[in-house]
């Protein structure tokens, strides 16, 4: 049994990993079931063994990788780190995922979080959103972060300026090498996490 369910769960993939190069390459409104089976290197039909349809098989890439996410960032709340190297750490991750996945990226961007295709299906969104938020808030509980600022809206700052960022390499509008990468998650962290900062309490002349 176990290799059997295993069995399914390597298909299974086999075919999302598929979907994701295909709509990369191709566009989702542009990609049939058929090219998604062509790319993965099985017969059309089986694909309905495993999707109920081209939306679904979208559907599920968009919810394991923000599952993924989620769970990378609680991992990261988790560990020792203060609030700001946290926060560095998680903007580390989304924006170093373009180097690593870049068709994923491209598909998450152009096909998912900015279409209506997943319209009422973004718990997972809202989700890492208050991941980052619990960050914040620790950050405000020990002083190292303002208290004067809405914990959830600058999740939204936070996660919207690394958006942005991606969306400007998907779109080749910003140059993508490692250095730029480096430099664009050194660059939120000074904007974003060091607005967060609470000021040095003022030491008198």
């Amino acid at each position: 049994m176990p290799d059997r369910t295993n069995a399914h769960e390597d298909k299974r993939r086999l075919l999302l990993d598929a979907a994701v190069r295909v709509f990369a390459r191709k566009g989702y409104h542009a990609a049939r079931v058929g090219d998604i089976a062509e790319e993965a290197g099985v017969a059309y039909g089986l694909l309905y063994h495993y999707f109920s349809s081209k939306e679904e098989v979208l559907r599920n890439v968009f919810r394991e990788t923000w599952r993924a996410l989620i769970a990378t960032i609680n991992s990261v709340a988790e560990g020792d780190d203060t609030p700001r190297e946290q926060l560095r750490k998680v903007a580390e991750i989304l924006l170093r995922s373009w180097r690593r996945d870049p068709d994923l990226v491209r598909v998450l961007v152009l096909e998912v979080t900015r279409s209506q295709l997943l319209a009422g299906e973004m718990d997972e969104i809202t989700a890492s959103f208050e991941a980052i938020k619990e960050i914040v808030e620790r950050g405000q509980a020990d002083g190292s972060i303002r208290g004067d600022l809405d914990p959830l809206l600058a999740s939204y700052v936070f996660y919207g300026a690394i958006d942005e960022l991606l969306t400007g390499w998907v779109l080749g509008r910003l140059p993508d090498s490692d250095d730029d990468v480096a430099r664009a998650e050194r660059t939120v962290v000074e904007i974003v996490a060091g607005g967060l900062a609470s000021e040095p309490a003022s030491t008198p002349a």
